[in-house]
């Protein structure tokens, strides 16, 4: 049955709105400006997987292997990273230090950025004779930037130095710290004590009533002249060796005794030495290297002495070790080191092994430095 013209125009009419209707209303359309800050994770990364659009900061000094002291603070500098889309943003920077290894040693806070430049002490103490690297990177509001290229700096083993109760001197590099009588240097190796009366004397600013005192010796043999004669030796101010009321003495002995190694010391409250058969006679080669290490200190009340000597160096062959407790501190005041031994009423039999040369004097309350073994 056909329908009327009029009733088939008013169906068509309601479905052509229903359809309308039921299409999502569009949004007008607008220009999408998001702020350098706000990056997508998956499609802004840098090349290296950072997300900060910011151009590396550039190392300015030290570069190129520069050589530093221990006496230098290591204050690194760079020039600032440039924004990507706004030049002026100023970021944070943070600074690596790695060791020779490629390891990183330490890490920064972050670093608010200077004008132009950025710099940033390294508040820890880095060994020295030793060669580090560094890099920089900028950072905003926790997204970091690319890292920089590396630059390398050295810390130099030091120069002799007396400061607080702790002391090194290297000898080997044809100078002394310490007053040296009748001595001369052998380049490269060390001091050379002539005679029975040569000796080198060093004043530590402060008392060291716990530590060590350790040289390398050469050109040491058994048969030398001299009854009682001193390695180093130890002592408060400049009184008489023989009687000094904290005297210190570590012997290799010459003539009958020939190789005997012996010691005394005085404390506070006590007074230690090897007596008959604890002065063991040892075999000394002129051509060897030895490490002497005197080894002393305790709470104060209660300590102890012991006396190494390795054939070879540090971390060489042990030849002798021994030791012995004592009651009180060692404590002089003023403190007051020698290389061998001064004049005493016993006489040059009682000073210094002759021909030796010593290098390396170490004095202090810290482990001996790996530059302080060569």
């Amino acid at each position: 049955m056909s329908r009327p013209f009029w009733l088939v125009s008013v169906i068509a009419a309601t479905l052509a709105i229903a359809i309308a209707c039921s299409k999502p209303a569009s949004s007008p359309s607008a220009p999408s400006a998001a702020s350098p800050a706000q990056v997508d994770e998956t499609t802004d990364a840098n090349a290296d997987g950072t997300l900060l659009k910011a151009s590396a900061p550039r190392l300015q000094s030290p570069i190129n292997a520069q050589r530093l002291t221990t006496e230098q603070a290591v204050t690194l500098v760079i020039s600032n990273s440039v924004a990507t889309y706004v030049p002026t943003e100023v970021f944070s920077y943070r600074f690596e230090v790695l060791n020779a290894a490629g390891a990183v040693i330490y890490t920064s806070p972050n670093v608010a950025g200077g004008a132009g430049t950025t710099s940033h002490t390294v508040p820890v103490a880095l060994p020295e004779d030793q060669t580090y690297q560094w890099q920089a990177r900028a950072v905003s509001q926790g997204v970091t930037g690319s890292i920089s290229s590396r630059a390398s700096f050295v810390i130099e083993a030091p120069e002799g130095y007396a400061r607080g109760n702790e002391l090194y001197d290297p000898l080997f590099n044809g100078k002394t710290i310490g007053q040296g009588f009748d001595v001369a240097f052998v380049p490269g190796v060390g001091i050379r004590l002539l005679s029975q009366t040569s000796y080198v004397r060093y004043a530590l600013p402060q008392t060291l009533t716990s530590g060590e005192i350790s040289v390398l010796v050469t050109n040491i043999t058994s048969g030398t002249s001299g009854t009682k004669t001193k390695v180093f030796s130890m002592s408060e101010g400049d009184d008489d060796m023989t009687t000094n009321r904290r005297r210190f003495t570590v012997e290799k002995r010459g003539g009958v005794d020939a190789g005997a190694v012996a010691f005394r010391v005085i404390t506070s409250e006590d007074q230690i030495e090897t007596v008959g058969d604890e002065r063991v006679k040892l075999r000394f080669l002129f051509n060897n290297l030895y490490f002497w290490r005197a080894a002393f200190g305790g709470d104060g009340r209660n300590g102890s002495f012991n006396l190494t000597i390795d054939d070879g160096g540090v971390g060489g062959s042990r030849m002798y070790d021994y030791g012995k407790p004592y009651s009180g501190s060692y404590n002089p005041n003023p403190h007051v080191i020698f290389l061998g031994s001064p004049p005493n009423r016993s006489g040059p039999d009682s000073q210094t092994v002759p021909n030796m040369v010593i290098r390396q004097l170490w004095v202090s309350s810290r482990p001996r430095p790996n530059y302080a073994n060569k």
